[in-house]
């Protein structure tokens, strides 16, 4: 008899458990519906007279199910998934380097905090650094917007290539360029953040 298993138990693929194509526009009342009734199926409730093993079961099913509703309902969270299951993001992945075109906005930005925080410190007046830090959170703001917007087009340039029955190659490229969307906007998100934080 062979050791035990040490691999991880495989995920179960979160579009498969609601009967759903690997695609980024979901019909949102026939996806909140099918939630429902799987979590009526599969609720520990239902399965207070069975055995342990199948209560356990039960409990394992109706936490996967929820996490799968966390994710797949919110659309950013849902395109990072698909990326992860499809190998073309790594959990956690998020390249916080400044996208190029935005290095000198960023490098402004960041000047404009240190002399932020060190005019706390000293006790100096704040008002003009927060009016400029606001105008940069409102610029940084109309960026993260912009993003959202590519990102839904290239969602739905995903659709229509799984429509199509699309080649490897365009899926990839496709991906490549959500991937891309995905850590511009979590940069651009993690420096409003930040500022937000300072003008507190």
């Amino acid at each position: 008899m062979g050791a035990p298993s040490t691999a991880k138990p495989k995920q179960r693929d979160y579009f498969e458990m609601f009967d759903m194509p690997r695609k980024l526009w979901i019909e949102t009342s026939a996806f909140e519906k099918k939630f429902l009734e799987l979590s009526w199926k599969l609720h520990p409730d239902k399965f207070v007279n069975a055995s342990a093993e199948k209560q356990e079961l039960s409990l394992k099913l109706s936490s996967e199910l929820n996490d799968a509703y966390r994710v797949l309902r919110d659309p950013v969270a849902r395109i990072e998934y698909l990326l992860g299951i499809e190998g073309m993001r790594k959990e956690g992945e998020q390249r916080q380097q400044a996208p190029p075109e935005l290095l000198e906005e960023v490098f402004e930005l960041n000047e404009s905090l240190d002399e932020l925080r060190d005019t706390k410190v000293s006790g100096g007046d704040l008002i003009s650094l927060k009016a400029r830090l606001e105008t940069a959170e409102k610029n940084f703001q109309e960026k993260l917007s912009k993003v959202d917007t590519q990102l839904q087009e290239t969602a739905h340039l995903w659709d229509a290539a799984i429509d199509a029955s699309a080649n490897d190659t365009d899926r990839k490229g496709i991906m490549a360029r959500l991937n891309e969307l995905l850590n511009r906007r979590s940069y651009i998100r993690n420096l409003v953040t930040n500022v937000q934080k300072e003008l507190l």
